[in-house]
Parts: structure tokens; sequence; C-alpha cells
């Protein structure tokens, strides 16, 4: 277990390259990575700006299965302010179904904004953000032995991405996390939480999302993700936005610097295909392998022709990202 929580500081969030320093704004911030990171300024970066008008739709796309999610064990997970953002440890019994191999789950970790900004995710829908987002990192456990190996290669990792919304109540799921904020305040500073049942961090819905190719959203910014991003999202209350805005800093002592903002630009599509698992029918959704309005769904080859012409003589669809 020792191990296993050393490899997730060394990779996604901590800098590499002997541990030079990155911010996200300032001298050394996003737009410098590239000078220190090469790979922050490829062409495969995350995270996007997902265009619902631009996207295809892939019926053939299978709806995730998160096994484990709902009871991680009973041991202790732990939670760390590492500067750059709150990550919770996950154990390896975690796991994704849905995808071409077996991804375990490593770490979760959030992104957002400052206080009285209604902006804080990485990831936007037609060009807008919400107010946080949860990532999931998994990790490809049957090509690779490791979390920092598979984070190296493509497709080694499949991170989901959940964006969050403000509403009108307290959820419970989040709280097991944000309560313990006040005890990890300073950058490197860990507790234990306990087990909780991770499934509920998720929106109910899972079978629509978005689908590509893309990056670590910070340093080293390796090439090797598999994103899903849904499309539902999740939602938490102001009071608990608040507390992810204002409790934790960046600094390990004073002066303390607020932890806050940590979230990057939206990068350049360039030539890579985002998919969706639905279209939108009006106010309707639906998704692959299904009937739809005037009969089947197509996938096979010989039927894509017939299939479009389906999809295009109706109304406008909402594929989503890949």
């Amino acid at each position: 277990m020792l191990l296993f929580t050393l490899l997730l500081e060394v990779i996604w969030i901590l800098p590499a390259n002997g541990g030079q320093h990155w911010t996200y704004e300032g001298p050394h911030g996003q737009d410098h990575w590239p000078a220190s990171y090469p790979e922050c300024g490829s062409n495969a970066q995350s995270p996007i700006n997902i265009q619902t008008d631009s996207v295809t739709f892939d019926p053939e796309l299978l709806v995730l299965q998160p096994h484990g999610y709902e009871q991680p064990g009973t041991e202790p997970l732990d939670l760390h302010n590492n500067g750059h953002t709150v990550q919770l440890s996950l154990p390896p019994t975690l796991y994704l179904e849905g995808l071409p191999r077996k991804y375990v789950a490593a770490q979760l970790h959030l992104h957002w904004g400052q206080r009285g900004s209604p902006w804080g995710s990485e990831h936007q829908i037609n060009g807008e953000a919400t107010a946080a987002e949860l990532h999931i990192v998994h990790y490809d456990s049957e090509s690779y032995d490791s979390l920092s190996e598979a984070a190296q290669r493509p497709q080694g990792l499949a991170v989901l991405g959940i964006l969050i919304e403000v509403g009108e109540t307290k959820n419970p799921a989040y709280e097991h996390i944000l309560s313990h904020l006040h005890e990890i305040r300073h950058k490197d500073q860990k507790t234990s939480v306990p087990p909780f049942n991770v499934r509920e961090l998720l929106p109910p819905l899972l079978a629509q999302f978005f689908r590509y190719n893309g990056s670590l959203t910070t340093p080293p910014c390796y090439q090797s993700v598999l994103w899903t991003v849904f499309s539902r999202r999740a939602q938490i209350s102001m009071g608990q936005l608040e507390k992810l805005q204002e409790t934790l800093f960046s600094t390990e002592e004073e002066p303390s610097k607020l932890l806050v903002q940590n979230y990057r630009a939206p990068q350049p599509l360039n030539q890579r295909a985002v998919f969706a698992s639905f279209i939108q029918v009006g106010s309707l959704y639906t998704t692959g392998r299904r009937d739809w309005e005037t009969g089947k769904v197509w996938s096979s080859p010989q039927h894509e022709p017939l299939r479009h012409r389906l999809l295009l003589g109706h109304h406008r669809c909402l594929p989503l990202a890949y």
C-alpha cells in the first residue's frame, strides 16, 4: 500500500524533471509549461472545449460500469494536499468495465476556481465551464504493472471527468471528502478518510458521455489518457463549493497562498475526433444499441451511410467527446 501511495504522488499531479516547480499562473504558469515539459506543447492535450455540433455519435461505445465503487474495502483512504489539488487514494479493487482493457482505479482529485467565480472546471461544453470538476484516474492493469509505467504509454490511463455544478442541497458523497479539508490545510499534509460509496460521486446516469484521446492536464502532460467526460453533472451546495475554494493552501507555511484556480485552460483539439455515446432528438436523449424513432440505429459498416441519413434527417444530433 505504501509503494502504491508513493507512485500516486510521483505521477499525474506532482512535478517531474527532478521536481521542477510549476504553477497555474505567473512565471511558472501554464503558458510556460512547454518550456520545462515539452509534451505540454504537443498536439493532443487536455482539457478541451467539447463542441456538441462537431462530435460524432458512436453507437458502439459501451456504457461504463464501475465495479467495487460502492465499497472500496475497509482500510482508510489517504487524503492529501499536494499543493496543486486535494487527492484521494483509491484501491485497485475499483475498476471499470466497458473499455478496451481492464483499468483499475488509482486516485481521484478536484479542480476548482476562486470564491465568487462560477467557473472552475477544466473541460467545457460549448464554451461553458462549471463550478468544479472531479477526475477519477485509472490505469491499464492488463498491459502495465504500475500507474507510473502506464502514464507514459498511449491509452495507458483512463480518466473519468465529472463536471460539478451548484445545486440546492448538500451532497453527502462529496462531504466525505470536503469535511476533512480542514485537516490538510497546507501543502504536503495528509489525513485518513473512512471508506465510502465512491459511485455516488458520479452522476446517476452514466450512459451519456463524450470520449476522446488526450493528456494529463498537469505537467508532464503525457498524452496517454482515454478521457470519458459525462454529459450529466454532479451537484454540490454553495457552502460545499466555498469550503473547497477557501480551505486549502498551496504552501507549507506562512505566508499562506490560497489554493484556488487550479484548472488548465482548454487546449486546441487539432485533428482529434470527439465521440458521443448518445444523440439528442429534440429534448429527448437516446444511446446506441437501442431502437430509435424510425427503427434501429445501425452500426455495421455497410449501414453507415443510411444511419447518418436517418440521423441528419431528423433533429440535430448532439454527440459527445472521445
